[in-house]
């Protein structure tokens, strides 16, 4: 067994109300960041597990944000890395 540190980005789904990405794209408007367009925001998950190989990794964070770390009805998630620690 490996030891793996993993990043996952997990963001609203498009068409679901964001709020707190709302007020970020307001706020950025009123400071004179006029091109600023659709603004999400999400979470940031670092996650250190054990596996036989960066692809069981991958595996087991998909079961992880599935069963857990993001709702399936409302938000999306992204492996966006999985490194040997």
């Amino acid at each position: 067994m490996s030891r793996f540190r993993c990043a996952i980005h997990i963001v609203p789904r498009r068409g679901i109300l964001d709020p707190q990405g709302k007020a970020v794209a307001d706020a950025l408007h009123s400071l004179g960041f006029a091109a600023v367009g659709d603004v999400r925001v999400g979470r940031y998950v670092i996650v250190e597990t054990e596996a036989a190989s960066a692809d069981a990794a991958r595996e087991s964070l998909r079961a992880m944000c599935d069963k857990l770390l993001a709702n399936p009805v409302t938000e999306d998630y992204d492996i966006a890395s999985v490194e040997p620690a």
